[in-house]
């Protein structure tokens, strides 16, 4: 008589979960989700500490904008994983804050007067802009195809290149030092040189494992060293509280000003691409169908880690390219892994010890990691304009122009001075500037009564990263960024 294989076996096949959806023990949740908080630690912190130093923030406000931003990423990275409602792409994804928002921010932050002033029309920007995310999310999700390959590599490219300057002017010692004899002292570009030469040294002889964490470890010895030669005060480290909450709008209701509005919606529609990008990516990494539907999912989630970031003290998120690398790598792909990582943020959060160390990192060393950072999301950028035909004109023309608009507030700020403090906060940007110049130039020549404006094709892009070191990818796909990222 032959064998009749058993129900529950066959149901047991049919029922058995796709990777991203297993449940992992409690021991390698624990080990993996950790190890995508050492991947994600760098380029979290760093857009806070950029953005309270532009502003002339003091420690204690800086430390709190870092413990809340760790509180949020992990409350919108739990968001995105795990998945609510139609809110969240049910991916193994990290959010982060995006590096696209750096500038316009501390444009929008210093037309207000710079302090937590500034803060507050930012914070009102953040949250108009994550609400108008949230409800186009199903129409932007549609969208993608009037963003070829020519207007996302001259945006990440414009993103790198705008960010550069702020990395090098940390190098030199920081805003702060500006004008001072200590600005760009030699034991201030020592650190800044060693640090980047410290993390250049990681990618090139480390294992993978060690080279996705090259930005930390460069952060860190950096610090140690300087730390030796009596160049950090730890004062703060040891005042700070060991427990403490980011309550909502903690420096006051925000400001809802129409500019900086206008200026946010463009760093979201920004982050919205970016995002697309790297919902393909993690599906094509974890063999998970990914469609509209996911993709509209996704960019809810962006909307909602927004709003909330608006409303804890923080600012606009994404998808961090940098942890879809780390997938990819170890092959890892239960988005419960992520959900744990989440956790760890939020504790992470609520320790302004914490906080108070990432504050106490000197700008020279800060600034030698973010030259490599934001060189890295300019090369992804570039490396995505490698596909576009630049023979033609009208392409040629879209990367030109829209690289010329990004130079203009940094080249020509006298061009900006006598234009409206409202106006200033969305033109004295050269991201936003410059991202905005490529959209409008690429529907000028390739959609407007001229062609159909051809999509992306994110599995050949996914395809040409793969030499790419995936720590260093941040902000540019998301960095976030990274950015992005």
């Amino acid at each position: 008589m032959a064998r009749v294989p058993r129900q529950t076996s066959q149901q047991s096949l049919r029922q058995r979960a796709h990777p991203v959806d297993e449940v992992l023990p409690v021991g390698k949740l624990t080990l993996y989700g950790f190890q995508h908080v050492l991947a994600f630690y760098a380029g979290a912190v760093i857009v806070p500490i950029l953005l309270g130093n532009a502003l002339g923030l003091s420690h204690e406000e800086l430390v709190y904008l870092i413990n809340a931003d760790l509180l949020t990423c992990g409350i919108a990275t739990i968001i995105q994983a795990l998945g609510v409602w139609k809110i969240g792409a049910r991916l193994p994804l990290v959010q982060g804050v995006t590096f696209t928002a750096v500038s316009p921010m501390i444009a929008i932050g210093l037309g207000a007067g710079g302090g937590t002033a500034g803060l507050l029309v930012v914070y009102g920007a953040v949250i108009t802009a994550g609400i108008a995310t949230f409800l186009l999310a199903p129409f932007l999700s549609k969208l993608v195809k009037y963003f070829p390959p020519v207007v996302i590599g001259t945006i990440l490219t414009i993103i790198g290149l705008t960010l550069i300057p702020t990395g090098l002017q940390d190098a030199a010692g920081g805003a702060q030092l500006a004008g001072k004899p200590e600005f760009g002292d030699l034991k201030n570009l020592g650190y800044a040189l060693g640090t980047l030469l410290f993390i250049l040294a990681l990618v090139r002889v480390g294992k993978p494992f060690l080279s996705s964490l090259a930005v930390l470890l460069g952060l860190v010895g950096g610090t140690t060293v300087a730390w030796f030669l009596g160049d950090v005060d730890l004062s703060a480290v040891t005042n700070a509280d060991w427990i403490g909450v980011s309550t909502p709008f903690h420096y006051g209701m925000p400001k809802f000003e129409l500019f900086p509005i206008i200026a946010m919606v463009i760093v979201m529609i920004i982050t919205m691409v970016e995002t697309t990008g790297d919902v393909y990516a993690i599906g094509e990494v974890t063999g998970k169908k990914v469609d509209n539907d996911t993709v509209a999912s996704a960019l809810r989630a962006d909307g909602v880690a927004t709003v909330l970031g608006g409303v804890l003290n923080s600012f606009p998120y994404v998808a961090f390219a940098e942890n879809i690398g780390l997938v990819r790598m170890s092959k890892v792909m239960s988005r419960y892994v992520v959900v744990a990582a989440g956790g760890f943020m939020i504790v992470l959060g609520l320790l302004p010890k914490a906080g108070s160390l990432v504050a106490a990192i000197p700008h020279p060393v800060l600034g030698g990691a973010a030259i490599s950072m934001f060189g890295m999301v300019a090369a992804v950028g570039i490396q995505i304009l490698g596909k576009v035909d630049l023979r033609e004109e009208r392409n040629a023309l879209i990367v030109a122009v829209g690289f010329a608009a990004s130079l203009l507030p940094t080249a020509i700020p006298q061009l900006f001075e006598r234009m409206p403090e409202d106006v200033r906060a969305v033109l004295d940007s050269g991201i936003t500037l410059g991202s905005l110049t490529a959209i409008l130039l690429n529907l000028l020549f390739n959609v407007i009564g001229r062609r159909k404006s051809m999509e992306i094709d994110w599995d050949d892009i996914e395809d040409d990263d793969e030499p790419m070191d995936p720590h260093m990818g941040t902000g540019g796909r998301g960095t976030g960024g990274a950015a992005a990222h």
